[in-house]
C-alpha cells in the first residue's frame, strides 16, 4: 500500500512539473508581462471584482498578509490601484483598479486566453472535451477533499493540555508570520493563566477545534474587565494547515452563541490592523470597529483596534 501511495504522489508531482512548465509559470514574470504569478492572481481577483478588500484577497488566495501588503503597496505606487473608504461603511477600506490597472488586467487576461488557445489548438474537438472534463474532475475531487476535511472539524470545550498547546501555538505562529517577539507569547500566557485560575464556568469558556485528533484552532470568552455586561473574545487562532475551511467563522459563532446564552448584552475583542484575515472574520460576524490607536508592542509599531457586536 505504501508503494502504491508513493507512486501516486510521484505521478501528481510529475504532472505538476509538466503543467507548470507548459503554461509558463516557472518564468520570472508571467506571460512575458511585468507581473509575477502572485501579482497576476491579485490583479485577476481585483479585475474580475471577486474581492474588494485586502482581507478578502488574503483569505481567498491564502497569501501571507505581509507579502500581500507589499504587492498592494507596489500596485498603489505604480498607479494600478487605489484604496478608498466604502460609501456604506467608512471603516471598510476597499480596493479598486485605476484605469491604468484595468488596462493592465485586460492585457494580461487577453494574453492568458491566447496562450491557452495556442496550447489546445492542436487538439481535436473530442480531445478538448476530454481534457476539460478531466480538469473538472480533478478540481471536483480536490475540492471535495477539502469539504470532507471541513466536515471532520469538531469544536469542543478545553481539556487538560489545551492551554499549554494554545500558548505555544500563538507564540510560534505570530513569530513566524508577523515577526512578533516573546512579549506576545508572554501576554497570551498571562491571559490564559488568568482564565484558568479565575474562570466562572457559567459565563466564561475556552474552545478547541480539532480535525480528527489534531488541534487546529482555539478561542475563548471571558467577562470584560470594565463592563460586566460585555463578553470579551480572546486569542482566536487558526493553524495554517486548517485555514480556508471556515473554521475562524465557526469559532467566532460559537463565542457569540455562548455570550448570548450567558446573558451578555454585547461582545468585544481587541486585535491589530495587520491581522487582516481575522478582521474579515469579525466583520462577517457582525462586529464593528469602535476604536483604534497606535502602539508599540511585540517589537513592532502597530495599530490596535477594538471591535464590538451587540447581542
Amino acid at each position: 500500500m505504501a508503494t502504491d501511495d508513493g507512486a501516486q504522489i510521484e505521478a501528481v508531482r510529475r504532472f505538476n512539473r509538466f503543467y507548470t512548465q507548459r503554461i509558463g509559470v516557472l518564468e520570472e514574470s508571467l506571460l512575458a508581462s511585468s507581473f509575477t504569478l502572485a501579482q497576476a492572481r491579485v490583479l485577476f481577483e481585483l479585475g474580475t471584482g471577486q474581492c474588494a478588500t485586502a482581507g478578502e484577497l488574503g483569505s481567498k488566495l491564502g497569501l501571507d498578509p505581509g507579502y500581500l501588503s507589499r504587492i498592494l503597496q507596489g500596485f498603489v505606487k505604480t498607479r494600478l490601484l487605489v484604496r478608498e473608504h466604502s460609501s456604506e461603511d467608512a471603516r471598510r477600506l476597499e480596493l479598486s483598479l485605476t484605469p491604468r490597472g484595468r488596462s493592465a488586467f485586460a492585457a494580461l487576461d487577453d494574453k492568458s486566453r491566447e496562450t491557452i488557445a495556442a496550447l489546445i489548438a492542436s487538439l481535436s474537438r473530442l480531445q478538448r472535451e476530454r481534457l476539460v472534463s478531466a480538469m473538472r474532475a480533478v478540481e471536483a475531487m480536490l475540492s471535495s477533499g477539502e469539504q470532507a476535511r471541513a466536515a471532520r472539524v469538531t469544536i469542543r470545550p478545553y481539556a487538560i493540555g489545551d492551554v499549554g498547546w494554545a500558548i505555544e501555538q500563538h507564540g510560534r505562529l505570530y513569530a513566524q508570520e508577523f515577526g512578533w517577539n516573546d512579549e506576545f507569547e508572554a501576554l497570551v500566557a498571562s491571559l490564559f493563566a488568568r482564565f484558568v485560575s479565575s474562570r466562572q464556568a457559567a459565563s466564561e469558556q475556552f474552545w478547541v477545534a480539532e480535525i480528527g485528533d489534531e488541534r487546529v484552532g482555539c478561542v475563548f470568552v471571558v467577562r470584560n474587565d470594565e463592563d460586566p455586561k460585555a463578553a470579551q473574545l480572546r486569542c482566536l487562532l487558526i493553524d495554517p494547515s486548517a485555514r480556508g475551511l471556515g473554521l475562524g467563522r465557526r469559532l467566532v459563532e460559537e463565542c457569540i452563541r455562548f455570550a448570548k446564552s450567558a446573558g451578555y448584552e454585547r461582545i468585544l475583542l481587541w486585535t491589530n490592523d495587520v491581522l487582516t484575515a481575522a478582521r474579515r472574520v469579525y466583520e462577517k460576524a457582525g462586529f464593528s470597529l469602535v476604536k483604534e490607536y497606535p502602539h508599540h508592542s511585540f517589537g513592532h509599531d502597530l495599530v490596535g483596534q477594538i471591535w464590538m457586536r451587540t447581542l
